[in-house]
């Protein structure tokens, strides 16, 4: 699955976080209400893979969505 580089920026972002947190990440802030949002193009495209669900402002990894960003997280660390 090739996905958009706005897709990428929302895995990419929770990918940072994992990273820095040591946490595994299941959900992102979409819109923190203080000017900073994600990709409307990205989410959407990420919802049509299967990759995320929305709930407010926030989305939550599906399954495939966690595996998809357990492997931009292993590809950073090789």
């Amino acid at each position: 699955m090739q996905l958009s580089d706005q897709a990428l920026s929302i895995l990419a972002f929770a990918a940072y976080h994992q990273l820095e947190s040591g946490d595994v990440v299941s959900e992102v802030v979409l819109d923190d209400g203080k000017g900073h949002k994600a990709s409307a193009k990205g989410v959407e495209e990420l919802q049509e893979a299967g990759l995320l669900t929305v709930n407010g402002s926030r989305g939550t990894f599906t399954d495939e969505g966690a595996a998809k960003l357990k492997a931009v997280v292993d590809s950073l660390r090789h």
